[in-house]
């Protein structure tokens, strides 16, 4: 996978609620702010949070990619800046929430991210 792939293999990975698939996007230590808010340190405690997601909020989301860019850093690195359209996340009742915004900013070396942070955009 190189750095360009890295925002549609992300995409691809949460739609599926592919939890292995979303921790392997991450380094051994590398950080995650996931879209509800939790914060993980370091590959298994990002598997814990996306699986966490993936059995809430995110049960059946998918995402629908918008603007996006790649910013290379330097040998190996680079900032992958992605907006999505959120389809499908639902409430605590199950019930489906509006479709919302969010953005994926990820610092990858080697391909992997080593800081991950996805985030709803204000309305």
């Amino acid at each position: 996978m190189s750095a360009a792939d890295f925002a549609r293999r992300f995409a691809a990975c949460f739609g599926a609620q592919d939890v292995e698939g979303l921790a392997g996007l991450i380094s051994p230590d590398g950080s995650v702010l996931t879209l509800s808010g939790a914060w993980a340190e370091g590959q298994i405690a990002a598997r814990a949070a996306f699986a966490a997601e993936a059995s809430g909020l995110c049960a059946r989301a998918r995402l629908v990619t918008g603007k996006g860019d790649l910013l290379p850093l330097g040998p190996g690195s680079a900032l992958v800046r992605q907006r999505y359209v959120v389809t499908g996340a639902v409430d605590e009742a199950g019930g489906e929430l509006p479709r919302f915004g969010a953005l994926l900013v990820a610092v990858l070396v080697d391909e992997l991210a080593v800081s991950l942070t996805f985030t709803a955009l204000p309305g």
